[in-house]
Order: structure tokens, then sequence, then C-alpha cells
């Protein structure tokens, strides 16, 4: 049997690529599984892996770490597509929340008549805190005025908001009927 390190071997020719997969295949294959969970990938993984070894062979400087070398080209790809996942994942997610944002509705009609009865800028500053779920700097930001303001206006309008509701009679919530 040729040794699969020597000069001859590490030329890259197609049989001892094939010789390689098949010895190695079996032995990596536990660590991309046991990282991923998922069969499919680690396939992918030792795939890449040695395609990666093939085009690195020529570079291989210690023979006899052979072994330890695939092991560390395996353990990158892995990193890599666990990165790759998580990407994914947190595309996915921001693409979820942008497309459902999470509903801020009242199912209290009394204050949200309350809110409509304030001057406009007040009503206004009050549904993006609140609905449009915006910090001040936000609000500041998207009005073009200073934060100072926006909080000194926030506060007037909360302050206005609470009187108002203190005066208005005590009216049962409204029932949606379907």
């Amino acid at each position: 049997m040729m040794n699969i390190t020597s000069p001859v071997a590490l030329t890259g020719t197609r049989m001892i690529t094939i010789t390689l997969v098949q010895r190695y295949h079996p032995v990596l294959m536990a660590h991309p599984v046991g990282q991923l969970g998922n069969r499919e990938q680690a396939e992918e993984v030792l795939q890449e892996t040695f395609v990666r070894a093939y085009f690195a062979l020529a570079k291989l400087q210690k023979r006899r770490s052979f072994f330890a070398w695939l092991m560390g080209i395996c353990n990158r790809v892995v990193h890599e597509q666990q990165r790759r996942q998580r990407r994914e994942r947190q595309v996915l997610q921001r693409r979820a929340q942008e497309a459902d944002p999470p509903s801020r509705t009242s199912h209290d009609f009394g204050l949200e008549h309350t809110i409509a009865r304030l001057p406009d800028f007040y009503r206004e500053l009050i549904l993006l805190r609140y609905y449009g779920d915006r910090s001040c700097q936000e609000i500041a930001d998207q009005l073009d005025l200073p934060l100072g303001t926006i909080t000194k206006t926030w506060s007037r309008a909360y302050a206005r908001l609470r009187e108002l509701l203190e005066e208005r009679p005590s009216v049962p919530d409204c029932e949606v009927s379907q």
C-alpha cells in the first residue's frame, strides 16, 4: 500500500484523493455530526474539508501530522458553517420581526379616545413613544428637534393625558362582536 503522505501522493492525483476520502471520511464524520447535529450538513462540511485538503496538500510540512492537519481543516469548516447558520437565523428573525412587528394595540377604547383628545403634538409624541416603541432620542431624530424639547414636551403630554384620564367618566369597555 502506498503511503498517502509520500511526495508522490502529495502531488494530488485522483486515485490518492479517493484513497484519502475513503480512509478518513468515517473517522472525521463524528466531529461535524457532533458539532452540527445534522448528518447532511456534516457531509457538506466533509466534502469541503477534502476539497480544501486536496488543494493544500502540497503545503503540508509535517507529513506525520496529516490527520491533525486534516482535522484542523475540518474544524475550521465546521466553525464557518456554524457562523453561516447563526447569520441566516439572525436574518430570518429580523425579517420575521419586520414583517410582523409585535402588536401594541390597546383594548382600552377609553384610553384611545382620551389620547385622541390631546393636542396634535402631544398625541404624536405619545403615539410614537408607546405604540411606535421609540426612544426619546429616536423621536428627536425623527422630528428633527432637540432631545430636551422632546423630553420636556413628553412630560407635559403625559401630565395632560393623566389629567384627562382623571376627568373622564368611568365608561365600561366596549365589546367587539365577532
